[in-house]
């Protein structure tokens, strides 16, 4: 049945019931009312005797019934549109839940074969392809870095032994030096790809385990120094409060090493880079914050995007590949947390990471 023919049904029954309710009211008006008063008087009267009467209380009569049946026909009409766009409050509701991790769940259908449910069918079949889509892509990232991984291996081992040999000359030195630079940061993209390719199809697992974090933040605090020593970085640990998470050693400490070189990367030359450890509603939270040109409020939300670098100013000067952070978030996410930056233009950034304690 189509929605068209639907809301004609439950119209015609809205507008069979106002009627039926102006039926009743006239019918009390102009034929109870009429009969219990001529009861009391104890004298007869007729039709030509009651009618008068009648014409000349119309407006009552009019507005007693009119407005009881304006009203129940506003609330029909409401009813009815509530019913008609019920469908699309929860296409709506379905739609807006999805993300690129479920993909694979299907809208639920009305089964009554109209153009909503027509509509569901479609969502779904688009979903269907997406997510074969996108598992296409995921396993092609992961079986091109895996494929990518021997020639690099080899070709970093014979640039190692070539700088191991004495009889080079300076210039041959130089460049295979460089060579040796790139290719140890396109060995870092590859199993960034290879880690981020992993997680999406769910393949990587995580050992669980009651660690203590404020020990994590420490080793990463002492990591931070010797990264932030070269280019006179001031670094400070505000705060190691002391406290215990259910996580992944590796990777949590993955995660901090990743927001500590990020933290000495993008700053001023002699800036500042502060950490602290605390308990919050419950939570342990991390707090990293430099004295950094800041991100713009524009590109804020995407810096969790894969390969997107935001800092025009260094986007030239500074290794990376835009990878950390996707990872970073991937990390926490994993890890039942939430993961946050906020920046003050020319002045810091701050980004916050939040783990569940255990």
């Amino acid at each position: 049945m189509t929605i068209r023919t639907r809301l004609s049904l439950w119209y015609a029954t809205v507008m069979f019931i106002a009627l039926m309710v102006m039926g009743v009211l006239l019918y009390f008006q102009l034929v109870i009312e009429p009969r219990q008063e001529a009861h009391r008087h104890h004298h007869e009267q007729n039709e030509e005797a009651v009618d008068p009467d009648v014409f000349e209380d119309v407006t009552g009569i009019v507005l007693s019934c009119g407005i009881p049946a304006a009203l129940l026909a506003v609330a029909g009409g409401w009813w009815l549109m509530k019913k008609s766009l019920a469908p699309v409050a929860s296409l709506t509701q379905a739609t807006e839940k999805i993300t690129a991790q479920n993909l694979g769940e299907k809208i639920p259908r009305t089964g009554n074969g109209d153009e909503f449910d027509r509509l569901t069918e479609v969502f779904n079949s688009m979903l269907a392809r997406l997510d074969d889509s996108f598992n296409r892509i995921r396993e092609f990232t992961l079986h091109a870095s895996h494929e990518l991984k021997t020639p690099l291996t080899v070709l970093r081992g014979e640039t190692e032994t070539a700088l191991r040999d004495e009889k080079i000359s300076p210039t041959e030195r130089e460049r295979a030096h460089s060579q040796l630079e790139e290719l140890r940061r396109l060995t870092q993209i590859v199993d960034g790809l290879t880690l981020l390719a992993k997680a999406d199809a769910g393949q990587v697992a995580l050992t669980l385990e009651p660690l203590r974090l404020d020990e994590l933040v420490r080793d990463c605090f002492a990591d931070l120094q010797i990264l932030a020593e070269p280019q006179h970085i001031q670094v400070e640990l505000e705060a190691c409060e002391e406290i215990s998470v259910r996580g992944d050693r590796h990777r949590l400490r993955q995660l901090l090493l990743n927001l500590a070189d990020n933290a000495v990367k993008y700053n001023q030359p002699s800036g500042h880079v502060t950490m602290s450890l605390r308990r919050a509603a419950g939570l342990a939270e991390i707090k990293i914050t430099n004295t950094s040109a800041g991100i713009p409020p524009e590109i804020l939300p995407r810096v969790f995007d894969r390969f997107f670098r935001g800092d025009s100013a260094h986007g030239n000067t500074i290794e990376g590949c835009g990878l950390g952070l996707s990872i970073a978030q991937w990390i926490v996410s994993a890890h039942a947390g939430k993961i946050q930056i906020a920046s003050a233009p020319s002045q810091s950034t701050i980004v916050t990471v939040q783990l569940p304690t255990a």
